[in-house]
């Protein structure tokens, strides 16, 4: 969470905010207005920001002082630092009831993909710096070995993790939650998605009760089964929402180009290669189109490689590292890998086939446009999906542009 992290967690913004009981205009709340630990408002100076989100001027009034909360917010709204704030400073505030033993941390977030832990991981490590708290992942497809040595070497306060490599450690005997006294569950819906939420109710199972931990929630979206969860999993909890037409980014030129689908690869290719774009994101909806698509694009020699559920972690890993270093060109993902992408510089995200839920989109075009940079979003809509615009322009309370392909985007493909 540094002045470069893609997620933009702590930012000077100042769109609406909605709540569950009425909408409010979030005026700019600073950090210093907040009754934070010196420490920690030490390292949220030197990250360089000074006033919250939304989301984070919304709920750390509640949050600080002990509520539950259940957040709707998506990627990209401050949601991570909203949590962290919340969790570092109660820890370093509050005096620790019971003596802990190796393996039984204070507090533990729970994500549903690797790359979003290790992303909460490395903005919690910006916040601590300057205080004595403990923090590691615990996650699938790394050195499993390293990860037991520091639950058994170290007290550890603050656990980030995937719910799988958690629940290894505590059918082990590694990793015990009786001492939790903060629950953080990200991204619920995607865990829902992935079929998470089972791992969940067992780990939750090992913690307090409800009344005698602190439970943080958030999700993009709230289905019935999300709500029934998230009610069961707090204690009369605040209820926080940022709307989500709030969210698209204002620096992101959006635009939809009027096609058929097959004049949707040529229009990509020549995109990329006329405006020698360099790092580009575009995404599908199903697995076998993101591996065909991928396919396509190597046959033409650009630099391509697929990031979806189906992908092993520890290759998903090398893929975001070859495309973060400028090793891949494009990266052609699914929204449920996508979710996890928190990469600099991506100037170009391409819908190669429209979301059949709105709400993605806004997630989609969120993966540029970031840290005050400008990006530009491109949408394919053919005769399959053009019909999924109107619900877009809904949740976005605007008109997207829809555009003829110009010439050149045709152009034959050799």
């Amino acid at each position: 969470m540094q002045h470069d992290t893609p997620d933009a967690e702590i930012q000077e913004t100042n769109p609406s905010t909605e709540t569950d009981n009425a909408v409010v205009d979030a005026p700019k709340t600073p950090f210093s207005d907040l009754d934070l630990d010196p420490r920690l408002q030490q390292a949220i100076a030197d990250i360089g920001f000074t006033h919250c989100s939304p989301i984070q001027a919304e709920s750390l009034p509640h949050s600080l002082l002990g509520h539950d909360l259940i957040g709707k917010a998506q990627t990209g709204t401050g949601k991570t630092a909203a949590f962290l704030i919340t969790v570092i400073n109660t820890l370093l505030k509050r005096t620790e009831q019971n003596e802990r033993y190796n393996g039984e941390p204070r507090a533990l977030i729970l994500a549903p993909t690797r790359e979003l832990a290790m992303q909460i991981e490395k903005d919690a490590l910006a916040l601590i710096k300057h205080t004595p708290i403990t923090l590691m992942s615990i996650v699938g497809g790394m050195d499993y070995k390293k990860q037991q040595r520091r639950l058994e070497d170290e007290i550890i306060d603050i656990v980030v993790g995937t719910p799988g490599r958690l629940i290894d450690f505590l059918n082990n005997k590694k990793l015990f939650l009786s001492e939790i006294e903060f629950l953080v569950i990200d991204e619920a819906d995607r865990m829902l998605d992935m079929g998470f939420i089972p791992d969940v109710k067992r780990l939750i199972r090992q913690a307090p009760r409800t009344e005698y931990r602190q439970t943080l929630l958030f999700s993009a979206t709230f289905n019935p089964d999300i709500i029934n969860l998230s009610e069961s999993w707090t204690f009369h909890p605040t209820h926080v929402e940022i709307a989500a037409e709030k969210l698209a980014n204002a620096n992101v030129e959006k635009n939809i180009y009027i096609t058929t689908t097959e004049e949707k690869f040529t229009l990509l290719y020549n995109i990329i290669t006329q405006k020698e774009l360099e790092r580009v994101i575009v995404f599908c909806n199903r697995r076998d189109e993101t591996r065909s698509l991928m396919e396509r694009l190597k046959r033409k020699r650009i630099r391509s490689a697929v990031l979806s559920g189906e992908i092993p972690q520890h290759k998903r890993m090398k893929t975001l590292e070859d495309f973060r270093s400028g090793n891949l060109r494009v990266l052609v993902a699914t929204d449920v890998a996508g979710r996890g992408i928190h990469i600099d510089g991506i100037s170009h995200v391409v819908n190669y086939t429209l979301p059949e839920d709105p709400e993605d989109y806004v997630h989609r075009i969120g993966r540029t446009g970031r840290a005050g940079n400008t990006g530009i979003s491109i949408s394919f809509a053919c005769e399959e999906d053009a019909f999924q615009i109107p619900a877009i322009e809904e949740l976005l309370e605007e008109k997207l542009t829809c555009l003829q392909p110009e010439e050149w985007m045709l152009k034959e493909v050799n």
